[in-house]
């Protein structure tokens, strides 16, 4: 026979709605666990998750009303230490006993098992499977406990002396085993019960009266107009939307926006989709900050059109659905025009004054107390940016021909003077009115006004790209201006915080620079930017004087290839071929991932674990030659006595040119392949010669072969990390 379900439901004032999906989620899995836990939930079990603005509930399947008894075995004592020598209990035993609950009758029942080293006293027993009542308490304790709540509120209970802690208060509390209340159970000074409440105007009554826990959903749809599940709830939104964008007509579209569509699922128990509009006078202000101010103050879904604009429409998702909702669509609308109007006012006050006049600005705003103001950092930006674009003209130059006439010096000029104006310009919209309303515009705006001052596009672009990558999975800067320029910010944020040791500890990282260290390497990987990591950050040192400690960067250069190694190994890529390749610390991060493919396939062939194993018995011997000095890799002819050690030195002399000149040429595959024959002669050598003989020319003189083996084998990555 079946166990029948449990329903389970807290029913509180509005939720957080950022964290609703997560306290609902954590209310049904925590509390399925738990009862799992004391057997009154089966492997077939299945808890179902439901969470409305005013609601965490939990359905559970096939939950017993008593848990089965199980027995208890409780180790105690050796018998040595239990038993005297006329096989009574010693005085430890009793006391071991008396703490079960047992008395020296007990002795009888006693088990003597044999653990491998002595024997051992076992008493086994069964204790009784906890009641529903007792075990779901104990659940719903542990559950509310252990809930992820971002900030706890106290409040008064119902008699006006006693107070409790919770996210928000709690008024009703639900507890049926299929029809019946289970009784006794408590939280938050409320007893359970079988009432629960619906929409706060759109209920058919006060109250609803669940019959069982299988009707819980669909009761409170048909009498309390309320969506339940947060995943039919956020289905049905996104139904809607879509429906109110195809009845608009023109290819119109809502705004994709994940977390929008979270957040006002979290804030609505029956959604409505309303279509509403503002004047197309509006459209003349960047469409970020009104798509922006929509999102953020008012939760709507902006509009666009095919090609990505935004029209003079947007979607509501209303909790009400009156019969004639023109009132509704009306009021949001008067609503939202003053927003708009704000950010309206703001652009066109913020165009009256050039961008560079703010500059200045940036000397009153406070960066770090040990780094200075932003206009210190602006000008830091600068010298950075020039020294890397600098570096990358030979590539650059190419590809920043203005008409295809300009002669070299010209476009590095060019170039020069791009990346110079975009870096002063990058951070003056900091002090706009408009980033000052929104933040997260910054960059955007400073793009928009550069555009306004007749700026070229590249500058233009490369203000607002500067931010980028932002997050994961983030563009890149679209341009190489816009390269040059981000890369110097994320540099000098990355040097200035480590040069004053403000580095990130565990989950706090302020400044975000582990994502400004991502950032960089993307940058450096994706497009394969000519450039050396140690020159970057040694070209970044001098912009900032005396201010920072120069040991800062060794620290910042560990950091960075541990970001890469943990980026490689999310790509795909084993621990060991990223360990392999990132144990060189390649200066050049672009080419990092033709050196892991080339590893890759290298550990595919059949000569690979020997040569990788050989590899580590090489590193083994020539560190400790190393620690008596320096091991030089030059070999004397004469000095080489076995055919095993003549045989692996032709081999050198043969092969390993060939595998240099691939390497030189950037196929590090062909190269390693190239290498893969060596793998007779170093297995001939290690059987058959002796490298720590006591003829101390000829040790050294193998040393030195073995030496030269390792330069050879491990310019594409250190294979020894490949080996078992």
């Amino acid at each position: 026979m079946t166990a029948p379900n449990l329903l389970v439901e807290l029913f509180v004032e509005e939720l957080p709605p950022k964290a609703l999906q997560k306290l609902g989620d954590a209310f049904a899995g925590v509390l399925h666990e738990q009862l799992a836990a004391q057997g009154l939930a089966g492997a077939g079990s299945r808890a179902t998750a439901y969470a409305s603005p005013r609601r965490l509930a939990a359905h559970v399947t096939q939950v017993l009303a008593t848990a089965p008894d199980k027995p208890v075995s409780h180790k105690l004592m050796p018998v040595t230490v239990g038993l005297d020598a006329q096989g009574q209990a010693t005085p430890a035993l009793l006391k071991k006993l008396a703490a079960l609950g047992l008395d020296a009758a007990a002795l009888d029942s006693l088990k003597r098992v044999n653990d491998g080293k002595a024997e051992v006293l076992y008493h086994e027993s069964m204790v009784r499977g906890a009641t529903l009542a007792e075990g779901l308490q104990k659940a719903l304790d542990e559950t509310l406990a252990r809930l992820p709540i971002p900030k706890v509120m106290r409040y008064q209970l119902a008699d006006g002396w006693s107070s409790v802690h919770f996210v928000r208060p709690a008024h009703g509390l639900v507890a049926l085993h299929g029809g019946d209340v289970v009784q006794g159970v408590q939280a938050l000074g409320l007893t359970a019960g079988r009432d629960t409440h619906g929409h706060r105007f759109e209920a058919q009554a006060e109250s609803i009266a669940l019959r069982d826990a299988d009707s819980y959903a669909q009761q409170l749809r048909d009498e309390g107009a309320v969506i339940a599940s947060f995943a039919e709830r956020r289905a049905e939104i996104a139904r809607q939307l879509a429906a109110a964008a195809a009845q608009v007509g023109g290819g119109v579209r809502p705004i994709e926006d994940e977390a929008l569509l979270d957040e006002v699922t979290a804030l609505v128990e029956r959604p409505n989709v309303l279509v509403c509009a503002f004047e197309e006078e509006f459209l003349a202000v960047p469409q970020e900050c009104l798509i922006l101010t929509m999102k953020a103050n008012q939760k709507y879904f902006p509009l666009l059109d095919e090609a990505g604009r935004l029209t003079h429409r947007f979607l509501v998702v209303s909790n009400i659905s009156p019969q004639d909702a023109s009132a509704v669509i009306q009021g949001n609308e008067r609503v939202v025009r003053p927003r708009l109007a704000d950010a309206k006012f703001f652009f066109d006050q913020d165009r009256k004054k050039p961008l560079a006049s703010r500059v200045e600005q940036l000397a009153k705003v406070v960066y770090h107390n040990k780094l200075g103001t932003q206009g210190e950092r602006v000008q830091r930006v600068r010298s950075i940016a020039r020294a890397i674009a600098t570096q990358l003209f030979p590539a650059l130059a190419q590809q920043h021909q203005i008409d295809g006439t300009q002669d070299a010096e010209i476009a590095q000029d060019w170039l020069l003077t791009c990346v110079d104006n975009a870096a002063l310009l990058a951070k003056a919209d900091l002090v706009t009115d408009m980033v000052g309303e929104f933040p997260e515009l910054q960059g955007v705006m400073g793009s928009y006004y550069a555009v306004g001052d007749g700026l070229p596009d590249e500058v233009a672009h490369a203000i607002e790209d500067h931010y980028k990558p932002r997050f994961a999975g983030d563009e890149l800067p679209r341009e190489n201006v816009g390269l040059v320029v981000a890369l110097a910010d994320k540099l000098e944020t990355l040097v200035g915080m480590f040069g004053i040791g403000n580095l990130p500890t565990g989950d706090r990282d302020p400044f975000a620079l582990r994502r400004h260290a991502l950032g960089v390497i993307r940058m450096l990987t994706e497009r394969e930017l000519p450039l050396d990591l140690p020159a970057l950050l040694a070209a970044s040192q001098p912009a900032f004087g005396a201010l920072i400690d120069a040991g800062g960067n060794a620290l910042l250069a560990d950091f960075i290839y541990d970001r890469l190694a943990g980026s490689l190994r999310e790509q795909g890529y084993s621990a060991q071929e990223v360990d392999a390749v990132i144990a060189l610390r390649p200066a050049r991060l672009a080419l990092v991932p033709r050196q892991l493919e080339a590893v890759r396939a290298f550990s595919a062939l059949a000569e690979a674990p020997a040569l990788a194993a050989a590899n580590k018995r090489v590193a083994n011997i020539l560190k400790k030659a190393e620690a008596e000095g320096a091991v030089d890799p030059h070999v004397n002819e004469g000095l080489l006595q076995e055919q095993a050690e003549r045989d692996l030195y032709a081999a050198l002399k043969r092969f390993v040119p060939e595998a240099d000149a691939q390497f030189d040429r950037g196929d590090y595959t062909a190269s390693l392949q190239t290498l893969a024959v060596l793998r007779a002669p170093v297995d001939a050598f290690f059987d058959d010669v002796m490298v720590n003989t006591d003829d101390l020319a000829v040790r050294l003189n193998r040393q030195g072969l073995l030496k030269r083996l390792h330069q050879a084998m491990n310019r594409v990555a250190d294979l020894s990390r490949l080996a078992v």
